[in-house]
């Protein structure tokens, strides 16, 4: 609706994971750096955990996207609410293994032979449970007996269980302690740092195709991350919002009015009352800081140029010298 109004060739905060979109902030580069390490290493099990909207799925699908081919065989689960014949089940057939029986021995059977084979072609084969959280302790021990299947020197499997903080207390359970003990790997998604969230935004922005149509006040960023908690899902329902809103209203700076906004429209009731309070109290803390820096020289307007996130004048966007 709002791309053409605002030179973009798409949409650029959809919520739809997209490799293509993803920025690789600190946290998520580690994170990167941790699931190779144990994929490639051959520890076994790994574990991410993250918050909701941390960027948990763009991650594990960007991951996938770079395992080639010629030595890996990757498989995603993404709705493991299901029994323990319909994982295996589930898991056989995103290794295009045929095998449709009702026992849970003859699906491992079938998976054994598939990891010999690929393991003696020297192929590394990688099983991803996003949404891990969601399994009950009888499917895990499931895969604990998976992750059984193995030579005498190496896993056959290298199995990443990717899931929400919840995930941590499901695997502190007693009667997980043997699979708790295997996890050699661990990994927990932190949100963006201001300085991430401002360049998360301005990527997306490019890789949409910005040509400078739209462009964002400092206080209107600050708004964001402060909203946000510097979680890309949340940045995007946001930025999303705000970018409407401006087209709405004609109006091609986004201010930290319309950000206000936007945030409103897209919590839920109940943060309703306590956005509101924090509103109030950032756009305070925001007026207390602005007259303090104008009235110490700190900012000053003048000609084009430098506007933060499009081409401007810094008068228009509030841009810092």
């Amino acid at each position: 609706m709002y791309t053409k109004y605002y030179g973009f060739n798409e949409k650029p905060f959809t919520l739809t994971p997209n490799p293509r979109f993803i920025y690789l902030s600190k946290h998520h580069k580690e994170a990167f750096a941790h699931l190779l390490y144990g994929i490639n290493n051959h520890y076994g099990f790994i574990e991410l955990i993250g918050e909701v909207g941390t960027g948990k799925t763009t991650v594990l699908r960007t991951l996938l996207s770079q395992l080639d081919d010629a030595s890996y065989r990757s498989a995603l689960i993404f709705n493991p609410c299901v029994t323990g014949v319909e994982l295996l089940r589930s898991i056989n057939h995103e290794f295009s293994l045929d095998l449709k029986s009702e026992f849970a021995n003859d699906l491992l059977e079938e998976l054994n032979r598939f990891l010999l084979a690929e393991n003696k072609r020297g192929i590394t084969v990688v099983l991803v449970i996003d949404e891990a959280q969601n399994l009950s302790p009888a499917i895990l021990e499931q895969l604990r007996l998976i992750s059984n299947l193995e030579t005498e020197n190496d896993k056959l499997i290298q199995i990443v269980l990717a899931g929400q903080p919840e995930l941590s207390a499901l695997l502190d359970l007693p009667e997980l302690r043997q699979l708790n003990q295997r996890i050699a790997v661990r990994y927990r998604l932190r949100s963006m740092s201001m300085d991430e969230t401002l360049t998360y935004i301005r990527h997306r922005m490019v890789v949409a195709g910005e040509t400078g149509g739209v462009f964002f006040s400092r206080s209107a960023l600050t708004l964001i991350h402060l909203f946000s908690r510097g979680l890309p899902r949340l940045i995007n329902n946001i930025c999303d919002r705000a970018l409407l809103i401006g087209y709405g209203n004609e109006q091609r700076q986004i201010s930290a009015g319309i950000i206000a906004r936007a945030a409103m429209e897209t919590v839920n009731v109940r943060q309703g009352r306590r956005y509101s309070l924090a509103l109030a109290g950032i756009i305070a803390l925001i007026l207390v800081g602005t007259i303090f820096l104008l009235t110490s020289g700190y900012i000053r307007t003048s000609g084009a140029g430098n506007s933060l996130f499009g081409h401007q004048s810094d008068k228009a966007s509030g841009s810092v010298k």
